[in-house]
């Protein structure tokens, strides 16, 4: 084993059996001082992994202690004048005391604001913000339209900085545009065209290796990790369901704060926590240490078909990556990332123990995986092979021209194991989704079916409606509410008859559905309209007549 203690704690995550000679590189490691930005990563990726993956008890208690040093390293590194850029990449970002600076959508800085405002200011010299900034502030900066309008060389930070008083320049400007009298959309419209340069230094219990989340009892294991040859979907699918638990609303908004700030100091941002529901968190203990939390989504931004959530997932409390879920007519999409420091760990465990969880939420009976996880539109994925991840899984492709491609590129790997599939190829197969089957479930919609056909569809109609958007919607509201029996303005499922009038419109047939499909799609809409759509999601995946109607419409 080497004797530079980051090259021995680097072997250690994957020595195993090897947890005396971990817990040795962990010490020697506590008394070694990063000389720059790229030491302090490795030294604090290598230790967070295994105090995700910890070989026994006194690893991870060892790895723990030894993250807990990382910001004093940081602060003072700051301090001597290093050069802390390396640590701006999003494959590293998100160490305690380091900024992240990006333009946080609305609803992202709104709770960045509320949640720590001191630590988030305006990044002013940030490119091209004089031109965007002439056309914003002048709302709330009285008489800034005198040079905003017409002079160069403005200095707004100066206009800001006499207006805004004791209160930091950030949470100032959103606290402003909350006070306009605007709807909150368009209030997100204005802000997110502004593209403004936030810079935020999270603190230490929001860092990437200091944030924690409620778990399991500590899982440790010196024998090898799982890997992909040790997993079967089928199996995992086969298996009990995993026990939901719903969690109290003051955990839930635990939770998405976690999340929401696990995706900052990340770089990024996924709606289903933006818009999170904090009473509408489920937690999944699914093993090892492993929990997978499930988030819905306000009323207000739920979608108009498909049932979606946001997930998270945790080991031994530590966030190790997230996704999303999509749901409806018995197909649930489901993502999978993993966060960078953990790819080496158990990922295609953890992803058959997700789509168990998928299915119990949902009960779909077929699982998709959207174009752009294996490629389309991701270089990153293509550069991965991330078409192989789930294919290996037991995916197929949806469309049947590139599953026979597929089955040829597999026949080649077979005759030439050091071949590699050439980056062109897994962008052709990248281009429909991948699906599986659910062991003894038939699935409602067939292969060829796409969301995105039934939204074509819809607009044809509209087009050929001449009618204006609010008056086709009213339209083919009206006339759905007529072939259900319902009373298109009562409060209990207006909205999201409303949301789904479009695709309804398409069904020429509903007022001829027997009776009993036709009050199976009225507790779907009210269940849409529930306070949570959990329910909603399990409704759809049996509505075999509203999908099969739908789809025929679609064809046609």
């Amino acid at each position: 084993m080497s004797r530079d203690p980051l090259a021995r704690l680097e072997e250690a995550r994957r020595s195993r059996p090897g947890a005396r000679a971990a817990e040795v590189a962990l010490e020697s490691a506590a008394v070694f001082v990063p000389r720059d930005a790229t030491e302090l990563a490795r030294l604090h990726d290598a230790a967070l992994f295994l105090r995700v993956y910890p070989q026994s008890p006194r690893v991870l208690a060892l790895a723990e202690a030894l993250l807990a040093r990382v910001p004093a390293h940081a602060a003072r590194l700051a301090g001597e004048g290093a050069d802390l850029a390396p640590l701006d990449d999003p494959s590293v970002a998100g160490i305690a005391g380091v900024p992240v600076a990006m333009p946080f959508s609305h609803a992202a800085a709104s709770w960045l604001a509320r949640r720590d405002p001191s630590a988030l200011r305006v990044d002013w010299d940030a490119e091209d913000l004089p031109d965007r900034l002439a056309a914003f502030l002048p709302r709330f900066v009285p008489f800034l339209e005198e040079q905003a309008r017409v002079d160069a060389n403005v200095a707004f930070r100066d206009w800001v900085d006499a207006a805004r008083g004791a209160r930091p320049d950030a949470p100032w400007l959103l606290e402003r545009l909350a006070a306009f009298p605007l709807p909150d959309s368009v209030r997100a419209e204005l802000w997110e065209a502004l593209s403004l340069q936030l810079v935020w230094t999270p603190r230490a219990a929001d860092s990437r290796g200091l944030a924690r989340v409620p778990s399991p009892a500590p899982f440790c294991s010196d024998t090898p990790l799982l890997s992909r040859r040790d997993v079967s979907v089928a199996t995992e699918l086969a298996g009990p369901p995993p026990r939901l638990v719903r969690l109290s609303r003051r955990e839930g908004a635990a939770l998405l704060d976690a999340a929401r700030a696990a995706m900052a100091i990340r770089y990024r941002e996924l709606p289903a926590f933006s818009a999170g529901d904090p009473s509408a968190v489920f937690r999944f203990d699914v093993g090892r240490g492993v929990s997978i939390f499930v988030t819905g989504l306000a009323r207000d931004a739920r979608l108009p078909l498909r049932a979606a959530f946001g997930t998270l997932f945790a080991r031994n409390g530590v966030l190790v990556g997230y996704g999303d879920l999509h749901a409806s007519l018995g197909r649930a999409d489901v993502s999978f990332n993993v966060f960078y420091a953990f790819r080496d760990g158990e990922s295609a465990w953890l992803y058959a123990r997700l789509l168990a969880v998928a299915r119990a939420v949902t009960h779909a009976a077929q699982l998709s995986v959207d174009p752009y996880q294996v490629g389309l539109g991701n270089e990153e994925a293509i550069a991965s092979g991330a078409f192989w991840f789930y294919r290996k899984l037991g995916f197929r492709s949806a469309d049947p021209a590139l599953e026979r491609l597929a089955r040829r590129e597999e026949a080649r790997l077979a005759a030439a194991p050091s071949r590699r599939t050439p980056a062109a190829t897994l962008r052709r197969l990248a281009v429909a989704p991948l699906l599986l089957d659910v062991p003894g479930e038939t699935p409602l919609l067939p292969d060829s079916f796409r969301l995105a056909d039934l939204g074509r569809a819809a607009a044809r109609r509209f087009a050929a409606s001449k009618l204006s958007p609010e008056a086709f919607r009213a339209r083919a509201a009206g006339r759905a509410a007529r072939a259900l029996g319902l009373d298109p303005v009562a409060p209990a499922c207006r909205a999201s008859l409303e949301a789904l009038a479009p695709a309804l419109a398409l069904l020429d047939d509903l007022a001829s559905w027997p009776l009993s499909d036709r009050r199976a799609l009225v507790a779907l809409l009210r269940a849409k309209a529930a306070p949570d759509e959990l329910r909603y999601a399990r409704l759809s995946s049996g509505h075999r007549r509203l999908a099969a109607s739908i789809a025929r419409a679609v064809s046609g």
